[in-house]
């Protein structure tokens, strides 16, 4: 209160004193700043520095220029925990069809213009089959880019993907699980579909398979972007990158640019059970105990993990599988559980395959020990798996409690 009553007292002195020196003219301020009559005086214009200069190139031109520098935070709950510094890379902030796949469908159209092989607004259909996530990335990309899109997927992945892809106006075409080998195989369906719509001059425009598995363009767009911009993050400064694989471009195109300038970091990848990718990595043999006759449950992986898990070698996968160091195991529950933790402890709500990601993580930091960086991916959102993953891992109460080694086992 006294320091309130002496300012009071002094403002009208104040503003006194500042009305007389201006009344003084010029020759009275020159003055109070140490120049005379006469002297010469550079004035300075300092009103745009450090404004905004915003060109249209500062702008994103349309979805796709959403696509690409998300975010790379430090996922605390983990960090915590394990003692590493557990990273990751944002890829569900992806602007067009919100997971990492946004990359790769912008590499394959880009590329395909490129070759002739599709011209905007000419009836050109592009024909892929996905178990969901790059059929969205693909039919957003589409739209904003003069295209139709037409997506085969297995009838038993989660409903909202196919609900979205709809709203997102491609053509969807649910097929019944089988092996690579049957001719309805999700993947081969959309091959066959394409060379049709091409064959069948009664159509307008052409079919344009994506063949996200085996094309080059799958890979190069994350040694082209993710790679890079992971690096940059993180200063350079990393001890491993952990990520699951689905056609396997992720993994190996950020392998082999960070294997480039890291030789020593570690590229560990993470699988769910059921698939083969594990085997592959530590024996050099595509086979999972699960998947033998009688055993299993499905056509292709034996997991409620969806987007990550396979039993067959791709051109993706291969193109980076002599850069990936080490494999880890993690089961539909161990899946379940950090998903549940991410939210309890971190807000984090994310997808299946991120799930996996994460608990690989934990198993990769117990491995190294304490103190060194890792950096995953979140795919996802966990609104694309509420009908599948989500309903069984069920809902979040008000549990903050929990130890991390009780929920991720030991791996083996």
């Amino acid at each position: 209160m006294l320091l309130t009553l002496g300012l009071k007292d002094v403002y009208p002195d104040l503003e006194r004193r500042f009305r007389r020196r201006r009344r003084g003219g010029t020759v009275s301020t020159i003055s109070g700043a140490g120049l005379e009559p006469g002297d010469k005086v550079d004035l300075e214009d300092h009103t745009k520095k450090g404004a905004v200069d915003a060109t249209v190139s500062d702008i994103p031109q349309g979805i796709e220029g959403c696509i690409g520098n998300t975010p790379l935070f430090k996922i605390k709950s983990l960090s915590e925990e394990t003692g590493c510094e557990i990273l990751a890379k944002a890829e569900f902030l992806n602007g067009g069809g919100g997971s990492p796949k946004d990359r790769v469908a912008l590499n394959i159209i880009n590329t395909a213009e490129e070759q002739g092989l599709l011209a905007p607004h000419s009836g050109d259909m592009i024909y892929e089959g996905t178990v969901g996530s790059t059929g969205i990335s693909l039919a957003t990309i589409c739209r904003a880019r003069g295209y139709l899109a037409h997506i085969c997927m297995p009838s038993d992945q989660a409903i909202e993907k196919s609900d979205l892809l709809l709203k997102l106006g491609a053509v969807v075409e649910r097929v019944a699980p089988a092996p690579i080998i049957d001719p309805m195989h999700f993947v081969n369906r959309a091959r066959t579909l394409a060379a049709e719509h091409t064959a069948d001059s009664d159509r307008r425009g052409r079919g344009f398979f994506a063949n996200q598995f085996e094309i080059e363009c799958n890979w190069q767009a994350h040694f082209e972007g993710t790679g890079p911009e992971i690096y940059r993050q993180c200063g350079g400064k990393l001890d491993a990158f952990v990520a699951g694989a689905g056609t396997g471009g992720t993994i190996a195109g950020v392998a082999r640019y960070l294997k480039l300038r890291l030789p020593d970091v570690k590229i560990v990848l993470g699988d769910p059970q059921g698939s083969g990718l594990f085997n592959r990595i530590k024996y050099g043999v595509m086979f999972d105990p699960k998947e033998k006759e009688g055993t299993r449950r499905r056509h292709q992986v034996d997991t409620i993990v969806e987007g990550i898990g396979i039993n067959r070698v791709t051109a993706n996968f291969e193109a980076g599988r002599e850069l990936v160091d080490d494999a880890v195991k993690i089961d539909d529950d161990e899946a379940m559980a950090i998903a549940r933790w991410l939210v309890e402890k971190d807000g984090i709500f994310v997808g299946s395959s991120s799930a996996v990601n994460c608990a690989a993580a934990v198993k990769l930091a117990r491995k190294l020990g304490p103190g060194h960086r890792i950096i995953t991916i979140l795919c996802d959102s966990g609104t694309r798996h509420l009908s599948k993953f989500w309903a069984k891992a069920g809902n979040i109460g008000d549990s903050l409690g929990g130890k991390l080694e009780d929920i991720i086992g030991v791996d083996d």
